[in-house]
C-alpha cells in the first residue's frame, strides 16, 4: 500500500469530481494507462478507479468519481464528503486492461469510462506511424468529464458524441471502415460494451468493464478448500464464495470489487482445477477467490 494526501477536488462535469492525490514522501509507484488503484476511503470503503493523469508525473495520480446514487457508497462519499488534505491509503497501480503494440487504434469511451481510455489515447496520439481516434459518448456535454480538455488537446483526433443531441453513433459503420491492424479499446456502461462486443472482430477488442458481465454457470456444489501454507482446511457451500468462507474460518483475504473486475484478490493455484468466473481472465496457475469457484472436489490455494 501507498500513502498520498488529497491535493485538490474539482468538478469537471456534471455529478463527477477529478481527485489529485499527491505523494507524501516517496514518488508514487510507475502505472501505465489502463491501470487502476484502489482507493481506501475514510468510511472504511475501498473502491477501485481509474488512473486518468500522466504517466510521467511520479508525485500525482489523479482519478475522476461520478456521484451513482444507485452505488454502494462509495461514489458518495468522494463527491459530497472528501475534503482537500486528508491522507488516504491507495494500492499499488494494476493493470488488466493493457495497452498492445498495434499499428492503430480506435478508442471508444462511454460517460465516465474516459477515465480508462484518456491515459491510452495521449499515449500513442503523437507515436509516429500510428493512426488513433477516440470517439468519446455520453448523453449531454456537461454531463462529459474531460469534454473541454479532449477538444483543446486532441483535436480532430476525437468525436465526442452527445446522444441527446447527437444520437447513437453507428458501431457497425465504424467497424466496416476499420483498418486490419487496428485494435479497439472500449470502456464504458454495459449496454455499449455489449455493442461492440457484437460489432467489432473478437480478436482486436478490448473490454474494460466496472461490473461483472451477467453470465450463467453451472450450479453450484460444494468443495474444500485447502490454504497449503497452514494446512487449514475449509467447505465452501453453494452460493457461498471463498473468500466468505476463509473468512469465516479466521482467514480473510485482502478483496476490493469482490466482482471479478479488479483483480485485488489473486492468488496462486497449488492444486486442482478452478472454476473461473471473473470477467478480466486469471493468469495461468492463479484465480480470484471473490467469484471464482473450483471444478474439483478439492482446491489447494497458496494462503
Amino acid at each position: 500500500m501507498q500513502e498520498a494526501l488529497i491535493e485538490r477536488i474539482e468538478s469537471v462535469a456534471r455529478r463527477t469530481a477529478v481527485i489529485t492525490l499527491r505523494r507524501t514522501e516517496l514518488p508514487l509507484l510507475p502505472w501505465e494507462p489502463g491501470a487502476h488503484i484502489d482507493l481506501s476511503l475514510p468510511n472504511w470503503l475501498t473502491r477501485q478507479y481509474s488512473l486518468c493523469g500522466s504517466p510521467t508525473d511520479p508525485d500525482r495520480y489523479r482519478i475522476a468519481v461520478r456521484h451513482d446514487p444507485l452505488s454502494r457508497g462509495g461514489s458518495e462519499y468522494v463527491n459530497l464528503f472528501l475534503r482537500p488534505g486528508r491522507r488516504v491509503r491507495i494500492s499499488r497501480p494494476r493493470n488488466n486492461f493493457p495497452l498492445d503494440g498495434a499499428r492503430g487504434y480506435l478508442f471508444i469511451a462511454g460517460g465516465i469510462g474516459i477515465t480508462a481510455i484518456l491515459p491510452m489515447m495521449r499515449a500513442v496520439a503523437d507515436r509516429p506511424g500510428t493512426a488513433a481516434t477516440l470517439v468519446y459518448i455520453g448523453r449531454t456535454e456537461e454531463a462529459m468529464p474531460f469534454v473541454g480538455e479532449i477538444r483543446d488537446t486532441l483535436a480532430d483526433r476525437a468525436r465526442v458524441i452527445a446522444t441527446e443531441r447527437d444520437g447513437r453513433p453507428d458501431l457497425a459503420e465504424l467497424a466496416c471502415g476499420l483498418p486490419a491492424d487496428t485494435s479497439v479499446y472500449c470502456c464504458g456502461p454495459a449496454g455499449m460494451l455489449d455493442a461492440c462486443g457484437a460489432a467489432f472482430p473478437p480478436e482486436r477488442l478490448h473490454l474494460e468493464r466496472f461490473r461483472r458481465a451477467e453470465k450463467t454457470f453451472a450450479p453450484d456444489t460444494p468443495f474444500e478448500v485447502v490454504c497449503a501454507r497452514s494446512g487449514d482446511r475449509v467447505t465452501v457451500a453453494p452460493g457461498e464464495t471463498i473468500l466468505d468462507a476463509l473468512a469465516r474460518a479466521g482467514r480473510p483475504l485482502a478483496s476490493g470489487c469482490r466482482e471479478g473486475v479488479c483483480a485485488s484478490c489473486e492468488v496462486a493455484v497449488v492444486e486442482g482445477v478452478p472454476d473461473h468466473r471473473d470477467d478480466i481472465g486469471a493468469p495461468a496457475g492463479r484465480m480470484y477467490p471473490c467469484v471464482s469457484r473450483s471444478v474439483s472436489a478439492r482446491l489447494v490455494i497458496d494462503v
